[in-house]
């Protein structure tokens, strides 16, 4: 997978990646002509005390030295831009892909690992788009035209370089093929750290509340020291690489030295010549030492780019149309959902089945029942956070998998059962729910929402800061702010997840009566856990193990719907003495 995605994704950088072999084969050729120039100046020049050759031999060694370093520069200049430019791209595109899943593909991958994919596994392989483009291209040059002017000094000592090179080739990739297994298990603890590390930080507050954090510094730990074993283990695996490595430079120096002196002392080959030798040895076991640089991280590059090709080749189960329509303008907040039934994957039972009703414009229809009978479940149908797998579910008279994703969108204003608020600040939290509202608008939504109060007594009113998830404010502030930023859209279908948990009664009558005017022209669509919210409804369904049990008006389920009466009844006492 790993040599398929960087085929793909350095295609565009064709050209770049021409001039980076370009400039590396000149600046190559170029180091290799050095030791030659350099043994003429001793055989030709010292030894015959010509010192006209040596100044002419001499400086034409400054200049090939110049223009191999310039070749260098321009090699890395243009290497490091290639893979800049890739990791780049790759980046963006994993970020859109995400942006494509349901919350089904985000469960299956979990938002950890998708994190680290989405940064440490594109770090990882952009840095072997960096090595293979400073060293896979130089190191083969050198090592083939190391051998070939090696050889072209002194054919007698060739049998040093068939020795010496396999055996190095052999040291390394047996090291290699023992990390490969440690790299793939340090990525996945790597998503493991991550995970536990994520959970700690978001729950600070309950791990301190519950006096947990002995036991979450253990889970910690555990986490970490499995992190740690398994990189220790690929550690030493690379350790071993180096002093391996020299251990065979420096013993083939010594036996270029032995070798090669007894033949310049029978006269069959000059001091320059020797010298020339061992310096094209040493270019040549350089190449290798540096194509180990570029070895040792294939293996980790290998296991990220599998990594990253999983969430690039992974189709969203909630796919959009191929031939996509738009919602009809004249049935414009109409909701129709038909025997609709949602099974999981690998599940036992649907969770949703045979859940059918039709509400419009001017209408509120609210779903009550138990925790898991299915009602948050039946509100993400709407917006195809997930597909149904049984029935027809359809906005403005089209169903829901025919229309185009941004005009669903943009016909639904959805609250989550988690209020949840962008890093920014008040205004820029608004602004996600229509970004061209002029300033009276957003303040006409936090009207609505009642939370105007409480904004205008910031002292930056709607430019005051928003932390990560909102957590400067109450939850009941979360909560008003996201229902401020649904009714600052004006959509044609209003979806309230038990939005008004964390409101006190009176607020949430407050908001309900503020409500209506603004959703005369909209469907409304809630879920709610107190009756208080709903029993003006026009429609209640009463959910029971995804199956509804009960439908009608407040009135009507009371007298004769089982479930509901027992909801009521566990409410009645609090919302009298309320």
């Amino acid at each position: 997978m790993l040599v398929r995605l960087l085929r793909e994704r350095l295609a565009p950088y064709r050209t770049w990646l021409v001039a980076v072999v370009a400039f590396q084969f000149a600046g190559v050729l170029a180091m290799l002509y050095l030791p030659s120039l350099n043994a003429r100046i001793i055989d030709e020049g010292v030894v015959a005390g010509d010192t006209a050759l040596i100044w002419r031999l001499g400086s034409l060694m400054l200049a090939v030295s110049l223009l191999q370093v310039a070749c260098a520069v321009a090699a890395a200049w243009y290497g490091s831009r290639t893979a800049t430019a890739f990791g780049r791209d790759l980046r963006r595109d994993l970020f859109h892909r995400v942006g494509t899943f349901s919350a089904r593909e985000v469960q299956d991958f979990g938002a950890p690992s998708l994190i680290t994919r989405t940064t440490n596994d594109v770090q990882q392989v952009q840095m072997l788009v960096v090595m293979a483009c400073l060293i896979a291209v130089s190191s083969p040059i050198m090592m083939v035209g190391g051998v070939a002017m090696a050889l072209r000094e002194d054919l007698g000592l060739g049998w040093v370089l068939a020795v010496v090179v396999p055996a190095l080739f052999l040291s390394v990739g047996f090291v290699v093929s023992r990390m490969v297994p440690s790299f793939r298990a340090m990525q996945t603890r790597i998503d493991e750290v991550n995970r536990v590390l994520r959970e700690q930080i978001s729950g600070i507050r309950v791990v301190r509340a519950f006096v947990r954090e002995p036991y979450e510094r253990e889970r910690f730990a555990v986490a970490n020291d499995r992190l740690t074993d398994v990189a220790v283990t690929a550690g030493r695996w690379m350790a071993t690489m180096f002093p391996l490595a020299m251990l065979v430079v420096n013993v083939s120096s010594v036996a270029v030295i032995w070798f090669g002196g007894h033949r310049v002392d029978d006269g069959q080959m000059g001091v320059g010549s020797l010298t020339a030798f061992l310096t094209y040895l040493m270019q040549i076991l350089m190449s290798v030492m540096m194509a180990t640089f570029m070895l040792m991280q294939v293996p980790r590059s290998a296991v990220c780019g599998d990594r990253i090709a999983e969430v690039l080749d992974t189709e969203t189960s909630v796919a959009p149309p191929t031939d996509p329509v738009t919602p009809d303008p004249a049935r414009r907040g109409w909701l129709d959902l038909e025997d609709v039934a949602l099974t999981y994957p690998g599940a036992d039972r649907p969770v949703l089945e045979g859940v059918s009703f039709s509400a419009r414009p001017g209408t509120t229809v609210a779903v009550v029942g138990s925790t898991g009978a299915g009602k948050s479940t039946l509100v993400n149908l709407v917006p195809r956070l997930f597909d149904a797998t049984g029935g027809v579910v359809r906005v403005g008279g089209v169903d829901v998998r025919r229309l185009d994703p941004d005009a669903l969108w943009s016909q639904i204003g959805l609250v989550p059962q988690r209020a949840y608020l962008f890093s920014g600040t008040v205004r820029s939290n608004l602004l996600h729910g229509r970004p061209d509202a002029t300033e009276e608008q957003l303040w006409a939504a936090l009207e609505v929402a009642q939370a105007a109060a409480f904004v205008a007594d910031l002292p930056e009113g709607l430019d005051a800061p928003v932390s990560q998830g909102g957590t400067n404010f109450s939850g009941g502030q979360r909560q008003r702010l996201a229902i401020a930023r649904a009714v600052v859209r004006r959509p044609a279908v209003y979806l309230f997840d038990d939005a008004f948990s964390a409101l006190d009664l009176a607020t949430d009558a407050r908001l309900r009566a503020a409500l209506g005017p603004v959703t005369t022209d909209a469907t409304v669509l809630v879920v709610a856990q107190r009756v208080s919210s709903i029993r003006d409804a026009d429609l209640i369904l009463v959910l029971e193990d995804g199956h509804v049990v009960g439908r009608g008006t407040h009135d009507e389920l009371v007298a004769g719907c089982a479930t509901y009466q027992e909801i009521v009844a566990s409410q009645l006492t609090a919302e009298e003495a309320a």
